[in-house]
């Protein structure tokens, strides 16, 4: 078999990684509303992006005139094709930087580097900054009571078919990273990001209905098997890690808390 040897990300080399995750996900965009809109939408897409490109970048009043009257002759199914299309590159390229952020953050671990602030670590040594030894450490998280709280959002829009698929990009996107893989798996993680791009374009963005009850208790119950089940002990282990009870496993300080139902 033949391997793909893909390098390893450096701290120099960020923002073109995030520049090729945005790149592949916007030229997936493009063939897929080529295939299922034509030729025609796809090349009218194309000149808007192009134009609003050169009137951003380099301030084109000929690019900004022309712009301007293709928008104004779009027909109102023209308009939101247009506004789909661009709205869905916005969704994929957010997800590109929310991943880059992850692969900085694993760089940054990697690398050994000081703790960043806003992190555990950082909290934790400012701590031990101002007198907090790992007694009084201890102490506070055996009195300590943290309770986030999981609340209703009836105007929440985003389908749940639609996060799902943004889970599954991100999933991709972590894969492609880490794995030094074969072509054939190049190949198969690349098919894996079209079709739940495919997906993305043939599911209706926005909701229709608005959120009964249940719907929004089994949104916050999606968020435990997403999410907390797999952080929170990680939480805590890092935690007890860090203040010298790996031994001795601290009481419940966190406890997920919801007003959603009344």
């Amino acid at each position: 078999m033949n391997i793909v040897h893909t390098p390893k990300h450096r701290a120099e080399t960020m923002d073109e990684a995030l520049r090729d995750d945005i790149r592949l996900l916007g030229r997936i965009l493009g063939e897929t509303i080529r295939s299922i809109e034509g030729v025609e939408v796809y090349e009218r897409i194309e000149t808007i992006r192009q134009l609003a490109v050169r009137f951003h970048r380099d301030q084109d009043q000929a690019a900004q005139a022309e712009l301007e009257a293709i928008l104004a002759g779009l027909s109102d199914g023209e308009i939101n094709g247009v506004t789909r299309a661009f709205g869905y590159f916005s969704i994929l390229a957010n997800i590109a930087e929310d991943h880059h952020h992850t692969r900085r953050w694993r760089a940054h671990q990697v690398a050994g580097s000081p703790p960043r602030e806003g992190s555990l670590a950082a909290g934790l040594a400012r701590a031990r900054a101002v007198g907090f030894d790992d007694a009084a450490l201890q102490t506070f998280f055996r009195n300590a009571y943290i309770a986030p709280v999981l609340t209703a959002h009836p105007t929440e829009v985003q389908r749940r078919s639609i996060l799902n698929s943004l889970d599954e990009i991100t999933r991709l996107l972590n894969r492609r990273d880490r794995v030094e893989e074969t072509a054939d798996e190049r190949h198969e993680m690349d098919r894996g990001l079209r079709m739940l791009v495919l997906t993305l374009w043939q599911t209706r963005t926005l909701r229709t209905s608005k959120l009964s009850v249940l719907d929004e208790v089994e949104n916050a119950l999606s968020y435990f098997s997403a999410t907390f089940f797999a952080e929170v002990p990680k939480l805590y282990a890092a935690v007890e890690r860090a203040i010298g009870v790996a031994g001795a496993p601290l009481p419940a300080f966190l406890e997920i808390g919801t007003w959603i139902g009344g």
